[in-house]
């Protein structure tokens, strides 16, 4: 079964604290006892200092950000030659298992966590979700969100419904498409499934190699043959906003930050008619991390109704925590409901769980389709 959340459930949760809970600033019990300061391995091409200014006001910690990572294969791979002491990063969700195989983390202690801040069905909050690992949790939320079309309203207009993945594969596209192969070739893998082209269940690739290399194989073919749509490669919202600003791209497979920092030059940002790919990103506590005390109290805030609002509005995506959506600005706010019309936020496709063998693989695939 195609793993599946819903942004009403959340929201529906996120709105039960309330506003007058919110009235109080958002001190963490005991964390002035803990002061100190923790080391963070965060994203590239976001303004933290505001926030982790709120956070120090809050519990008298200061958070150094050691390096900044434009994605999760970059995060996982420099985290692994890292010299600086993280105590935290922040990856996406299905890579987890990754990094808990390389025995580069610890797991939680709950007792130290205020799960109750989570809204109800928060992914990586959830008992037996793909944050824990053997019975133990690896992983908590910080924020959540998708990847969907992006698209020039003059060049490129799309409506929901009709607006496809397949669109990003269709000839009148030609050049003028931006992806990223991790997502790319899975959009392709979702469209042969269910034009009956594949021997089996797309999402059986992430079972075992020898299943993955028999479907993918089909898929790549697929992928080489509309290569020529593509006239850009981004690994990140950087990379991907030059694709339209800069490269003449009209259509791609994006971020909904990427969409959000592109609305003002007219693009919008859409849900497929084959339902979004949805991500889950949160922290991770390094195995190393000489700070786990000063780390709890950052997961707390961050959960907390104030810091899952700006983090949420920092990252353009979902917060996590109860009474979070209440502090969200009405810009953010308007620019989701245009994103998931009718039936969107039921078809949400959340990525599966990674191994290290599949993430091996389809970085190999993604390389073939960049050389062919």
């Amino acid at each position: 079964m195609i793993s599946r959340i819903s942004r009403r459930t959340l929201l529906k949760g996120a709105t039960t604290a309330g506003l007058a809970a919110l009235a109080a600033p958002a001190i963490v019990k005991d964390a002035l006892s803990s002061s100190g300061s923790l080391n963070y391995m965060a994203w590239a091409g976001y303004d933290y200092a505001p926030l982790l200014e709120k956070f120090k006001k809050a519990t008298g910690i200061t958070v150094k950000i050691t390096s900044a990572q434009p994605d999760s294969e970059t995060m996982l791979s420099q985290a692994k030659l890292d010299k600086t002491g993280i105590d935290i990063a922040e990856p996406a969700m299905h890579y987890v298992r990754v990094w808990v195989s390389e025995g580069m983390l610890q797991p939680y202690d709950l007792n130290k966590i205020k799960m109750s801040n989570f809204v109800d069905g928060a992914p990586g909050a959830s008992p037996g979700d793909q944050g824990e690992v053997e019975g133990k949790r690896y992983y908590l939320p910080s924020s959540w969100g998708t990847e969907a079309l992006v698209f020039s309203k003059k060049d490129a207009p799309m409506a929901y419904g009709t607006a496809s993945l397949a669109d990003l594969f269709d000839k009148k596209f030609e050049g003028k498409v931006t992806l990223r192969p991790q997502s790319a070739l899975p959009a392709m893998g979702r469209l042969l499934e269910a034009q009956g082209k594949l021997p089996r269940p797309f999402l059986d690739s992430y079972k075992d190699e020898a299943t993955m290399r028999q479907i993918w194989d089909i898929v790549l073919a697929a992928a080489i043959e509309r290569k020529a749509n593509v006239a850009q490669f981004w690994a990140s919202d950087s990379e991907a906003e030059g694709a339209f600003r800069t490269n003449g791209c009209t259509l791609g497979l994006c971020w909904d930050s990427t969409g959000a920092n592109l609305a003002p030059d007219g693009f919008g940002f859409l849900a497929p008619k084959e339902g979004a790919f949805s991500w889950s990103q949160g922290f991770v506590l390094m195995k190393s991390a000489q700070n786990v005390e000063q780390a709890n109290e950052f997961i707390n805030w961050v959960s907390s109704a104030e810091g899952s609002a700006g983090w949420a509005t920092m990252y353009s995506c979902n917060p996590i925590g109860k009474g979070g959506i209440e502090l969200m600005s009405p810009k953010v706010l308007d620019f989701y409901k245009a994103a998931y019309p009718e039936d969107a936020l039921k078809k949400l496709w959340l990525w599966p769980p990674r191994e290290p063998w599949f993430v091996k693989l389809s970085t190999e695939y993604g390389d073939k389709w960049r050389a062919a």
